[in-house]
């Protein structure tokens, strides 16, 4: 046993435990918890981030290295953000290290002092000055950035893209010696409270008003907003926000995916007169580092981010509000497994503000948490003005002929749609041309190599493309097995609804919007831009359309394909499916006009179909919460989910199955806990790699914590786990 000193520090590492250090020899001053100090690792020198200064360590001093540098001088992340980050490692099982770093900016991982906040803007040399208007007349996107700096003597980046001038532009005159890349340090200006508002809130009808009046803004509370979709949850958000800043506070937004930020950065721009810092994987190293510091700083009153954001330090919080609380994008997939919305409600208690969760569909689990009181829920049973819910018309398309996935019926209404000078909404969640291409004269069909999953058709790009695992190749001429040219594409993709819709509906433009057609910046925002002109046009995409759009000329939404959820082997499937149905059905009739949702189905007469159509969400998670109580299933019990994968699938097995055993010895099976597995996971291989799968079910989640917390340093000690990657996932929200 050492006593004196003792730097506890969380290095990134897969080990799940924190590493005791000496003083640095060559400073006197001792790291405070939340610093950056940079230590000796095995054979490397690695940032790692101070956990907490002991009296004490298990090891002799002679085993103990000292700090090499110490990085910061006051603590990046403040105490109860550190706290937030070491709970959240301990209850998801994951090494500390690593689950700090995610806290962190990419460069400050590195050891990267806090970059100044400064803007790059260009400015003509004094070779560009003076040229004629037509010196460039064969580039005309670079003679239009010579022109705009000849009326203004420098513009940032922004300023060019607005004028459709891309930065490739510039980097061609930049080369040329026509223009130069200047830094300026900016000074951001402190915003005046007298005037927070750009524009007055809008009026709030009663059950708004009444939902407004019972969040208490002072203290932890923990708050389910169930709106209808348009029924005016935003405005409960941005007056709650309003009247934080005004208390001198800050506000946390969480929102599900980034096709959102612009659209919601705009509302919040709209209507306040403050910083508002934006933080996505979306953005560069050095634009995160710098809204993650104006959040640190207090410089930017209202932060608004994606999953990880949640892991901003803020300089005085305020409120937390998380956006469409039910997406599964707020569940982290890899790595670090976390849930953003889980550890929200355990912020919010550690920082003692309160805490609203937003949702026209909310999720199970939150729903037990307001059946228990645990949360108080406000109901928004309407749409503000004259704005009504969607009429739902489910069309049956048994033994139907098909018109390239559109019924007779769903093709005379999205006419009458148009010729009204409305617009459409059309979703199929399944992006590229064909699911599947096969050969008419043998059967052959094109598998992934790495996968147990069908290649799609991708025409545009004229590629086979896995979607699990990005593998592609070019699409074949001819059969590889009989070399027949008969080679058939299965099944509907956007990009084959999109040659439908445009053959059908050829005066109209259709629009398609999935990942495939937003990959390129600001693609998704122009995509908006044009929906929101109000032309008639026919809006065709996956779950990107589904979240949180306002488009107040849909007034018909069409639901090609509404069975993949029924029959799922992921016991949350009909869940995700009734709240995506539900979402989507949600972009109709926000406007003047009255909406419409025709969904398409086999099975029509399925009992969850029927209750989501002829009743409401409510109902539908009803029924579905009584089913989950009957089968002991979350929120009525706890799960953990633990992975194996590897080359060979026994490896993996044999892990799973030592697992079992040792948890077992733990915790004997009982009324309180039982195992499942190892069984192979619904898609065995992937990746190249066999996945199989234990799952531990528990009637409490204090047990289920210790054992995991007592089973996992055992399996990370064993000679098996280094054959093989394995993970733990709490609270799973995908059981693939």
């Amino acid at each position: 046993m050492t006593e004196s000193i003792i730097i506890r520090v969380a290095v990134p590492s897969p080990l799940r435990r924190l590493f005791d250090y000496l003083p640095s020899e060559n400073s006197t001053r001792t790291p405070r918890p939340g610093c950056r100090v940079k230590v000796p690792f095995g054979r490397r020198q690695v940032i790692g981030v101070v956990i907490e200064i002991a009296a004490s360590s298990e090891h002799p001093a002679t085993r103990l290295k000292p700090v090499t540098e110490l990085v910061d001088d006051e603590p990046l992340l403040p105490e109860t953000l550190l706290e937030l980050c070491v709970w959240a490692a301990g209850y998801y099982q994951h090494p500390p290290g690593d689950a700090l770093s995610t806290a962190l900016p990419a460069t400050l991982r590195k050891g990267d002092a806090v970059p100044r906040q400064s803007e790059v803007r260009w400015q003509l040399t004094l070779a560009g000055k003076g040229l004629p208007d037509t010196a460039l007349a064969r580039a005309p996107r670079q003679q239009q950035a010579l022109n705009l700096l000849q009326q203004q003597p420098s513009a940032t980046k922004d300023d060019f893209q607005r004028q459709g001038i891309s930065v490739a532009a510039l980097r061609q005159l930049k080369n040329k010696g026509l223009i130069e890349s200047l830094e300026l340090r900016v000074n951001t200006p402190l915003f005046d409270p007298d005037r927070l508002l750009s524009e007055s809130p809008l009026p709030l009808y009663p059950e708004q008003q009444q939902a407004m009046e019972s969040i208490e803004l002072h203290g932890f509370h923990a708050y389910l907003l169930d709106g209808q979709t348009g029924s005016g949850k935003t405005e409960i958000y941005l007056q709650a926000i309003e009247k934080v800043i005004r208390y001198g506070r800050q506000a946390l937004v969480l929102i599900p995916e980034i096709s959102l930020t612009p659209q919601t950065l705009d509302r919040f721009k709209t209507r306040f007169n403050c910083p508002v810092a934006v933080l996505h994987s979306g953005l560069t190293d050095r634009e995160r580092v710098l809204a993650w510091d104006a959040a640190r700083t207090g410089t930017a009153p209202i932060v608004l981010g994606t999953r990880s954001a949640i892991f901003t330090p803020l300089a005085s919080p305020g409120i937390l509000i998380v956006d469409e609380e039910h997406d599964g994008s707020f569940k982290q997939q890899e790595g670090f497994r976390y849930s953003a919305r889980d550890l929200a409600v355990v912020r919010a208690r550690m920082e003692s503000i309160p805490l609203i969760l937003g949702s026209a569909t909310p999720s199970l689990e939150t729903r037990y948490n307001c059946e228990q009181q645990r949360y108080t829920r406000l109901v928004l049973s309407c749409r503000p003005g004259v704005a009504r819910q969607p009429r739902w018309q489910p069309v049956d398309i048994r033994k139907a002929k098909l018109s390239g996935g559109y019924s007779r019926e769903l093709i005379d209404a999205i006419q009458s749609h148009l010729d009204d000078g409305s617009q459409v909404l059309v979703f199929l969640n399944r992006r590229g041309f064909a699911p599947t291409l096969t050969c008419h004269e043998c059967g052959w069909i094109a598998n992934c190599l790495h996968c147990e999953a069908r290649l799609t058709v991708h025409r545009q790009v004229q590629r086979l493309v896995c979607h699990h695992c990005e593998f592609r190749q070019p699409v074949p001429p001819r059969c590889p097995v009989c070399h027949s040219i008969h080679l058939q594409c299965l099944g509907q993709g956007t990009e084959r609804s999109e040659e439908t819709l445009e053959a059908l509906f050829p005066d109209f433009p259709v629009i398609r919007v999935d990942r495939d057609s937003t990959r390129r910046k600001q693609a998704m925002q122009n995509m908006v831009d044009r929906v929101h002109q109000g032309e008639p046009c026919i809006l065709l995409g996956t779950q990107l359309l589904a979240k949180g759009h306002h488009f107040p000329n849909v007034t018909l939404v069409a639901i090609l394909d509404a069975d993949a959820g029924l029959f799922s082997p992921d016991f949350r499937a009909p869940e995700r499916m009734g709240q995506l149905i539900t979402q989507v059905a949600g972009r109709a009739g926000r406007g003047d006009k009255p909406g419409t949702v025709i969904l398409q189905s086999h099975h029509c007469d399925h009992p969850l179909i029927t209750t989501l159509t002829q009743q409401d969400y409510a109902t539908f998670s009803d029924l579905l919460m009584a089913e989950r109580k009957l089968a002991n299933l979350p929120p009525f019990s706890y799960l953990a989910l633990l992975r194996a994968e590897a080359e060979n699938g026994q490896l993996a097995v044999n892990f799973l199955s030592f697992a079992r055993q040792q948890a077992e010895m733990l915790l004997p099976p009982a009324g309180n806990i039982s195992y499942l597995g190892p069984l192979p996971a619904p898609m065995e291989r992937r990746g190249g790699r066999f996945r199989h799968q234990l799952t531990i079910c528990a009637a409490e989640r204090p047990a289920l914590q210790h054992l995991l917390a007592t089973l996992c340093p055992i399996l990370e000690q064993s000679p098996m786990a280094g054959k093989i990657r394995w993970s733990v996932d709490i609270d799973p929200q995908d059981m693939s």
